[in-house]
């Protein structure tokens, strides 16, 4: 078959398999983006009908109103999953839909606080996307019907068909025209080509071929002069592939036949220890037993799969793998740090066990007694007192705990406004008031004139004062506990002062880690979770800031947490 008919029928099955291609493509990945924002879209309004949803409120009333405003279907679901109110259904419509618990947007918001799905509405006759998301009385849910979406997509990939009736018309003709030019310096050309590829060097194609085969025809011509250059290229192709090398994180160490080390990375040098330049004798490396007999094995031509080794006080991971010509490649990659981490979670893991072993075991004391029907009306009523203590005792340890696992993802950031100090003070200490007249501990306030208004997240500014005034609480017996602000050089400070019982100096540097108490057995029967300070300390760090922490003995505590300026701030 002739050139001219091969491009031909080469541009016809490139342009009709790439319009094939582009509108599968398009109408699979438009979909997809339309999916996606609708979803985004869907969850923002879910959550905006769930703020609205306030204690006494009309839940169909909401449903209606939210309904009307967002041209959406909105659904309020209780916890059992009866619909309280749609915006599509009233009066017996209403109370004659099914229970909504076994809805998978219902299932998945229950267990993740977010659900969605997309299926054919029983109620409403036709395929709806569905959005629902938690609430503490239950489940909003807002759905849009998908016949918008797939007309966007069928829109759009009728017009990408015919745009590709266009393309491949024109195509046709370039293909033709080009072809015919192309055609004949191709084939001078291809003689040029096989005479330089048999050693005749001297063969030199015409320059006159227009276009890209000019260009062709010139690289030709130039192909002799340039064999030479050739192997500066591969030189310069060795000085890039040491700088990615030494660039690597993984250390790497190359040992010929002879069994010296030729070749190592800066990564290897310092995880290794070794300031000897190459080549030197691969018994200068570590002397490490594990390292000495990985290194045997592989110059034997054995591959080494990972192991872990200990050098100069890190965790190390050795692959090896012997070279075709002898010699071996070894790659050290350090584990340190990811070790301290599975450390840190071991640990982490012991203490909530450690935590939640106590109440469970109270609960399930008394519950146990409690299946005695024998027992007289006060003790039953002190023991289901107690099981109800530490179920909500329980309860605080994993709230904290959810709340420490967001902040130290990095899934939530601070939503910074004005705040006014003075109602956020008052409202942390109308919380406490009560058991703080119990324990005869006075509450003041102490807010700097130029202190009154601060640039933080209002929500996390409640929960820091809310952990440390219960704190002070907590440690204070007759005496005060004062709420401060004021401006400093850095930003503005806030925090709580006591004059309770004080922390040692030397549990100080610890008491924002998780679950460290000073008296661990009065932290627990104060109702602490030892979780309230290591919060405070992450959403101090969110906002740019710092905590500090001050106590004597006997005399007091002053924990204060400093935020940034407001341009710090936003900045985070």
């Amino acid at each position: 078959m002739s050139l001219t008919k091969r491009l031909v029928l080469g541009v016809v099955l490139l342009v009709s398999a790439l319009a094939v291609g582009i509108v599968l493509m398009a109408g699979t990945r438009l979909r997809q983006r339309l999916e996606q924002e609708q979803l985004e879209a869907l969850t923002r309004e879910a959550r905006l009908v769930a703020t609205q949803w306030l204690p006494g409120t009309n839940a169909d009333a909401l449903a209606d109103s939210a309904g009307a405003a967002l041209r959406r279907r909105v659904t309020i679901i209780d916890q059992s999953g009866v619909v309280l109110g749609d915006s599509e259904f009233d009066g017996p419509a209403l109370a004659g839909l099914e229970n909504h618990a076994t809805r998978p947007e219902v299932v998945m918001a229950r267990a993740a606080g977010v659900g969605h799905n997309q299926r054919e509405s029983r109620s409403a006759g036709d395929e709806e996307f569905y959005v629902a998301v938690r609430h503490p009385r239950g489940f909003v849910r807002v759905s849009i019907g998908t016949a918008t979406l797939r007309s966007i997509v069928w829109g759009a990939q009728r017009d990408v068909l015919v745009a590709s009736f266009f393309a491949l018309f024109g195509a046709l003709v370039l293909a033709y025209l080009f072809s015919r030019s192309v055609s004949r310096p191709v084939i001078e050309l291809r003689d040029v080509a096989r005479a330089i590829a048999d050693g005749d060097l001297d063969r030199r194609p015409a320059l006159t071929a227009p276009g890209e085969v000019g260009d062709l025809a010139l690289a030709l011509h130039r192909m002799a002069e340039q064999l030479g250059l050739r192997l500066e290229a591969l030189e310069a192709d060795e000085a890039l592939l040491i700088g990615v090398v030494e660039a690597l994180a993984q250390g790497l160490v190359v040992i010929d036949r002879g069994g010296n080390v030729v070749r190592l990375n800066s990564s290897a040098r310092q995880l290794l220890q070794l300031q000897a330049e190459v080549p030197f004798s691969v018994d200068r490396l570590p002397r490490e037993g594990s390292l000495v007999r990985d290194v045997r094995a592989v110059m034997q031509g054995t591959p080494v799969e990972t192991s872990e080794l200990m050098v100069g006080g890190r965790t190390l991971a050795l692959t090896a793998r012997p070279l075709p010509n002898g010699g071996a490649v070894l790659a050290f990659m350090d584990l340190t740090a990811r070790r301290r981490l599975e450390t840190i979670r071991r640990d982490f893991v012991a203490n909530v066990s450690h935590e939640l072993k106590t109440p469970l075991t109270v609960i399930n004391g008394f519950a146990e007694t409690l299946a005695d029907g024998h027992l007289p009306d006060d003790d039953r009523q002190r023991f289901a007192a107690t099981i109800q203590s530490n179920a909500r005792r329980m309860q605080r340890i994993v709230d904290d705990l959810l709340d420490l696992s967001r902040y130290e993802s990095g899934a939530w950031r601070p939503d910074p406004a004005m705040v006014d100090v003075h109602v956020t003070v008052s409202e942390v200490m109308a919380a406490v008031r009560p058991v703080a007249e119990a324990k005869r501990i006075a509450l003041l306030a102490e807010i700097g004139a130029d202190a009154e208004r601060l640039w933080a997240d209002p929500t996390a500014l409640r929960q820091i004062l809310d952990n440390l005034v219960q704190n002070a609480v907590r440690y204070t017996n007759n005496g005060s506990v004062t709420l401060f602000s004021r401006h400093v050089d850095h930003g503005i400070l806030i925090g709580v002062r006591d004059t309770g019982i004080g922390i040692p100096s030397d549990h100080l540097p610890r008491v924002f880690e998780r679950f460290y108490r000073v008296d661990p057995s009065r932290s627990r029967d104060e109702g602490g979770t030892g979780l309230g300070l290591a919060i405070v300390r992450h959403l101090a760090e969110a906002h740019g800031g710092a905590v500090r922490a001050e106590s004597t003995l006997g005399i007091g505590t002053t924990i204060a947490v400093l935020f940034p300026p407001r341009s710090d701030v936003t900045n985070q």
